[in-house]
Order: structure tokens, then sequence, then C-alpha cells
């Protein structure tokens, strides 16, 4: 073992995205930290009221930010890899590709907004929060680095921004700031980050990307990203909806105890991501070598991150209450109640992420936009239906039976599906985790 490792270490391709990956994951568990900690602080400084308009704004624009990527994003290091010599050209595309979409999207938002209940400053916030949008442009830059294996140079540009906007709000705190400008750092964000990453971009003295566009390279990227681009859309209404229909029926004040308590549930979403991660090659390797090695090896992944949700599932039943009210204070203690509901999604949810993993390495990428379709499509339905009866406990019961349906009750209907279906039963039950370890 020794010597392998050895061997690994002097390894110069292998040490390189070791390098690469290991950035990508410190900038994300950093990000996940100060954005739990500058969150509880920003939250019991506003209170349930204005925490949960700012919520509201926050949801009802990320609903609509997926369109503005134009799912763009899952193909775009894959085209900088393949056709290197096209460069300029395809980021020039893909740039004003995304420009043009943020503006279609607020566009699509000026004749919605209309139709809500909400009032003038509600839509000012979520105006201003969508202006952000056009800076996410520039994200481009991102994908020309990680085709490059360079995401060292994204994650130093991504920490100091997010460094500023949490010096930022924590000044904002201090000064005891009116909610307005919370909302205008989250679009400071957006430029902020842009800005990083244009310098960035300048620094290695490529050339001016944005000076490019071309109608034959822009009718193949929207070809190829519409699948995700509905993907994103579907997981977007997926996770934010319930918010802005707790808006609608209860007000801000609910809004605010519901994103509270889920928020610590949500905290620990990425570490199902961080796992697979390091689980992922040794699935596609078994993939090539046997049908029998490659669903043992998933059935480990999958029993792996079941027994850890359950493990955090246990630990938010036996401290909700002293969780919320160390953590974000006595205002707001009815969120225990809906983190003791919540916290069950924690197990569909991870397994969902290590589902994915099959889809990938099948190709069925289509079957996993239907399953969330479905998962999407059930989510709204039972909000509508619980949450003028129970509450915000409704939408969080909602939510979890929701990701039931689509993670396990929806391969029911799938016969490719039925076999991985077996798989997630079986990880409920410790002995094939016990067999995976040997």
């Amino acid at each position: 073992m020794l010597a392998n490792l050895k061997a690994l270490q002097n390894h110069t391709g292998f040490m390189r995205y070791f390098k690469n990956t290991s950035w990508m994951m410190a900038e994300q568990f950093l990000r996940i930290i100060a954005g739990l900690f500058v969150g509880i602080w920003v939250a019991r400084y506003l209170g349930p009221e204005q925490f949960g308009l700012f919520s509201y704004v926050l949801a009802f624009t990320a609903i609509f930010g997926g369109i503005a990527k134009l799912g763009l994003d899952g193909i775009m290091v894959r085209e900088l890899v393949n056709h290197p010599e096209k460069r300029d050209t395809t980021l020039g595309t893909a740039f004003w590709l995304k420009v043009i979409g943020a503006f279609l999207v607020m566009s699509i938002m000026a004749a919605i907004v209309p139709f809500t209940s909400n009032d003038a400053t509600t839509n000012l916030f979520i105006f201003i929060i969508a202006a952000g949008l056009v800076f996410q442009s520039f994200e481009v830059v991102e994908f020309y680095f990680q085709s490059q294996v360079l995401a060292k140079i994204v994650s130093i540009c991504k920490v100091i921004q997010l460094a500023l906007s949490s010096m930022i709000k924590i000044y904002l705190v201090l000064i005891e700031a009116e909610l307005i400008y919370f909302v205008l750092v989250t679009a400071f964000d957006a430029l902020s980050l842009a800005v990083s990453y244009f310098l960035a971009y300048k620094i290695q003295k490529n050339p001016a990307f944005y000076k490019h566009f071309d109608l034959k390279i822009a009718s193949v990227l929207i070809k190829s990203s519409f699948p995700m681009m509905l993907s994103t859309l579907l997981i977007a209404v997926y996770m934010k909806s319930d918010v802005v229909m707790i808006k609608h029926f209860l007000g801000d004040h609910s809004v605010g105890i519901y994103s509270v308590g889920t928020r610590l549930v949500e905290a620990v979403f990425f570490l199902p991501i961080i796992i697979l991660a390091s689980i992922f090659p040794a699935i596609i390797s078994a993939k090539n070598e046997s049908e029998y090695l490659f669903y043992e090896r998933l059935q480990h992944a999958y029993t792996i991150v079941v027994w850890l949700g359950i493990c955090l599932t246990s630990f938010f039943i036996l401290f909700n209450n002293e969780l919320i009210v160390l953590l974000f204070g006595s205002d707001y203690q009815e969120s225990s109640s809906v983190l003791i509901i919540y916290c069950l999604v924690i197990v569909p949810l991870f397994l969902s992420v290590a589902n994915d993993k099959w889809f990938y390495v099948e190709n069925r990428g289509y079957l996993l936009t239907v399953k969330i379709f479905i998962g999407a499509f059930s989510n709204i339905i039972l909000n509508y239906i619980f949450i003028p009866r129970y509450g915000v406990e409704g939408a969080a019961y909602a939510t979890v039976i929701s990701f039931y349906i689509s993670v396990m009750l929806s391969d029911l209907f799938f016969r490719s599906l039925h076999k991985t279906l077996v798989l997630k039963l079986k990880a409920f039950f410790p002995i094939y985790l016990l067999k995976g370890c040997k």
C-alpha cells in the first residue's frame, strides 16, 4: 500500500488532478461553513418577518435563475476540452447567450410579478437580485479554468468574494442596517465574483473572449444544453416552490420560520457529494470489469450514504429544539417542528445523489429528468394541499414525501430501474455495509 501511495505521489497527472479537486473541495467547505454561520447571524438579526421576506425573494429569483444559465454549465468544460482551437469563440458565444438569457429571465419575471400578491418593496428586492443574473455570464471563465485543470484560480476568486461578502454582511448586522442593504449585497456578490473572474482571466494574458460570437456554435450549445436547462429548472422548482407557496398562503413570518428549520439540514447536503467523489472512480472502473462488480460497489455506495443519512437524521430529531434555540434564538423556536420533519428528507436525498451516478454511467440522463419532474410535480401538488391545512409543517411533509416518490416509488414505473430500486431497499440493512467493508 505504501509503495502504491508513493507511486501515486510521484505520478504527475494524478497529483495535478488531486490538487485541482482539493482546491474545489476546500472552497466548497469554506463556503458552506461561512454561509451557515454568517447566515445564522443574519437570521438572528433580521428576525422571522424580515428574514422570511429575504428568503422569499431569493427563492423566487432562484427558480428563474436556472433558465438564465441555459444549461451551459454542464457542457462548456466538455466543449472546451474537445475543441481547444475554438476556445475564444466558444467562450464568447456562451457569454453572450448567458447575457441574453439573463435579460430574457428578467422579462419573464416582469410579466409574472404583477399576478403575484407581492407589494412594491418585495418586487423591488426581486429585481435587484435578478440584476445579478447578468454578471453570472462571466461564469464562462470558470469553465475555461476547469478545462485547463486550474481550479485553484477559480477557488481563489470564490474565496476572495466569499470573504468580502461575509465581512460586508457582518458589518451590516453590526450597524443594524435595513433589509434592502442585505438584498444589495446579494447582487454585489454576483458583480464582485464576475470582476474577480475577469481579472484572473486577463492576468493569464488570454485574449478578450467577449468580442466573439458564432451563430453555428450558439445553435450547437443551445441544442446540447436544453436537457440540462430543463433539469436545472425542475430542480429549482423542486427545492424552492415550498418557500414561494408558504409566502402566498401564510406570509413572510412563516417563510422565516420554515427557512430556518430547513437551513441546518441543507448544510449537510454536501456530504454525499464529497463521499461519492472518492468512490465514483471505483464504480466506473468496476463497470468496465464486470456487471456484478459494478452493482456490488453501487450497493456499497448506497448503503454508506443511507446509514450516514440515518445517523444525521437521528441527531436532528434528538436535538432539534436545542439546535434551533442555541443557534438562531428563541424567536425561531417554532422552527424546531419544521426541522424534526424536514430532516427526514436527508436519507432519500443522499440516496438520490448516489443514484445519479448510475444514470451517468448508464447514460440514462432522460430518465433522471423524468424522475426530477415527478418529484417537482408531486411537491407542488402536496404543498398546495398541505400548507393551508398544516402550515409550515405541511410544507416539510410535502418535501419529504415528494423525495420518496421521486427517489424510490417512481422506479416502479421503469423496468430498467427495478434493479437499482432493489439496491436502495437493501441499503437500509446494515449487513450490506459490513459486506462492503470486507
